[in-house]
């Protein structure tokens, strides 16, 4: 557990004694070494040597007449890109207070997924820690890693998308599989396991590789460990006690608010909440609905206090279910904090 997740590059971090983490050169040097940053054979003296000077010093002020001076204008490009995003991570107290600013800021977000999914991937490593439970773990790859999602025989499995992208490519063997595949030669089958409470422990030592599946059945196992991710994710994000479970319907007469967890999810509930037609086709694609409840009430505006927010967890119509865990912590009732 120690080592989960290395590459999220949770250990370059500085663990705050507020609980909160703390940007860090060694950080920030990681994003230096991208294949987008690093220099190639290609790259001018003049890419060279400011990637030597923001090595030794990432926190480095780069004026814009020496971006100018690459000769690589994808180079260029992809440095404002990134300095950009250093200069947010810099300009905040937290990590965590870096990516919330990220949503909160008028205009739109400015800043690549590439490099949100990054912060959740991160943050999320962060929140688990301590937890032996391997079913969340794997639940919270939902939060930034998009899933392909399998309906069949009333069961409802989420598999990382890139690695069943892969096994449909090459099966799982490389190069070798992809010539096979082009030649039209079938392959031989690759199953991916489906973590239960019975082989969760698998997960301890293929976090790495992506290649589990979860069950998000109503009442097992796999949706009770998202929800409580969820959980966690709200508690540290903005320091509130919330529960979360999973329900089959919403049957409320009073239903006041709603959060979408994914963006086809967030239309859904919309058009629900507005006496809308739905097609079945749709409605077909919604994964799971869910009741959040605060457990302090006064949290909320004083005229919903006490009601309960339902959210959603729903795929496009590719299959495909690409969560924005921000949509929780920026989209909930509550009051003005003093």
């Amino acid at each position: 557990m120690d080592n989960i997740w290395p590459e999220s590059g949770y250990s370059l971090l500085e663990r705050r004694a507020d609980g909160r983490l703390g940007v860090s050169d060694a950080f920030l040097r990681a994003y230096l070494q991208r294949p987008e940053i690093a220099p190639v054979e290609e790259s001018c003296d003049s890419e060279r040597t400011l990637h030597a000077a923001l090595l030794d010093a990432p926190r480095r002020s780069v004026a814009a007449q020496r971006l100018r001076a690459l000769a690589d204008p994808d180079a260029v490009e992809n440095y404002q890109v990134l300095l950009a995003f250093r200069d947010r991570l810099l300009a905040a107290d937290s990590l965590e207070d870096a990516y919330l600013r990220l949503f909160l800021e008028p205009g739109g977000v400015a800043v690549p997924s590439l490099f949100i999914d990054q912060l959740a991937h991160v943050l999320l490593r962060h929140v688990l820690t301590g937890c032996a439970d391997p079913l969340r773990w794997r639940a919270a790859e939902l939060f930034f890693r998009e899933q392909a999602v399998t309906i069949n025989e009333g069961y409802v499995m989420a598999a990382d998308a890139r690695t069943v992208e892969t096994y449909a490519t090459s099966g799982g063997f490389g190069a070798l599989g992809q010539l096979v595949s082009q030649a039209q030669t079938p392959l031989r089958t690759v199953d991916l396991d489906v973590l239960d409470d019975t082989n969760a422990a698998l997960y301890w030592q293929r976090a790495e590789a992506y290649d589990t599946v979860l069950n998000l059945n109503f009442a097992g196992s796999g949706l009770d460990a998202f929800c409580r991710v969820l959980e966690a994710w709200v508690g540290h994000m903005l320091q509130l006690r919330i529960s979360v479970q999973p329900v089959q319907k919403i049957s409320d007469s009073r239903w006041v608010w709603h959060v979408g967890l994914d963006r086809e999810a967030s239309r859904l509930l919309d058009d629900l909440w507005n006496g809308d037609d739905v097609d079945e086709a749709r409605l077909a694609r919604l994964v799971s609905l869910f009741r959040l409840e605060f457990a302090d009430p006064s949290v909320m505006p004083s005229q919903i206090a006490g009601r309960p927010v339902y959210l959603a967890l729903m795929m496009d119509e590719r299959k495909r279910l690409k969560l924005k865990p921000q949509n929780l912590l920026i989209n909930l009732p509550l009051a003005e904090r003093a």
